[in-house]
């Protein structure tokens, strides 16, 4: 008797344990195919981009130049939607004077497969591959820019290749800490500590530029707090107006200026 019961238990925690799991990954990623927007909608002339990751997954992105510029920023974008939903942004960055690259992660837009964390950080690596090797862009005029879950996809990057800067918007802890954030009423052991920007962030000496609004209600600033308090020097934090998708709109002045004056001091070090 007391042997079925021990086997009911755990078989029940087996599922309960399977349907966490299930929860935290398909809880992740909002992406969305069709690409019908593209740069030029938006004034801004684009090369449209192909790769190929090393383990044979095609990804898109788009080339954005601008002739003045000293510095490609690679643009990794947040969990929903695609590349086409961050054309207003990438507008005020090109405003800036910044040649710029922007891909769509694996199950994203018209890139191949499916979404996952380990194929973000393929994905990530052959857009860094394809600005040094094809345009022969040297590591150091390469910025790296992430927003919100394309935080963690920058921070990894970042903490494997050179790069000139790291700009994080919306940046999050871990995705033990969110997880946990989502569903507070289950103990923080049963989740994965998936996209661990707090370990990864401490190996990068690069300049970083934390970008984030205390309205915000998707991820709380003090998750990205904790990442700064986490990084190592030289670092800058800025705080915005505005929720998670919305701060570089409801303060753009703040935004464009913050990031213009982080990217002047990097060319005056």
């Amino acid at each position: 008797m007391v042997l079925k019961l021990i086997v009911k238990l755990i078989l029940g925690f087996g599922l309960f344990f399977a349907c966490v799991k299930h929860m935290e990954s398909k809880g992740i990623y909002y992406p969305v195919k069709e690409v019908t927007l593209y740069p030029s909608a938006a004034d801004l002339d684009f090369e449209e981009i192909y790769l190929n990751t090393i383990d044979n997954v095609k990804i898109n992105g788009w080339f954005i130049p601008c002739a003045s510029a000293k510095y490609t920023l690679l643009f990794c974008h947040g969990n929903a939607g695609n590349i086409q939903d961050r054309l207003d942004k990438l507008q005020l960055l090109h405003q800036i004077g910044l040649d710029l690259f922007i891909i769509d992660y694996r199950g994203f837009g018209k890139s191949q497969a499916q979404p996952s964390e380990k194929g973000f950080y393929l994905d990530a690596l052959a857009a860094y591959d394809y600005l040094v090797n094809s345009r022969h862009i040297a590591p150091a005029q390469i910025i790296l820019y992430g927003e919100s879950l394309g935080t963690a996809v920058a921070i990894d990057l970042a903490s494997q290749r050179k790069v000139g800067a790291l700009i994080l918007e919306g940046a999050f802890s871990c995705g033990r800490d969110m997880a946990k954030r989502m569903y507070p009423f289950l103990p923080k052991f049963l989740f994965s500590n998936i996209f661990d920007s707090l370990t990864k962030i401490k190996k990068i000496d690069a300049p970083k530029l934390f970008l984030h609004s205390r309205s915000d209600t998707t991820v709380p600033f003090a998750l990205a707090d904790k990442l700064y308090r986490a990084a190592q020097e030289p670092k800058e934090f800025i705080e915005l107006s505005g929720g998670h998708n919305d701060a570089f709109l409801v303060s753009p002045e703040k935004f464009i200026s913050s990031i213009s004056a982080f990217i002047k001091g990097l060319q005056t070090n």
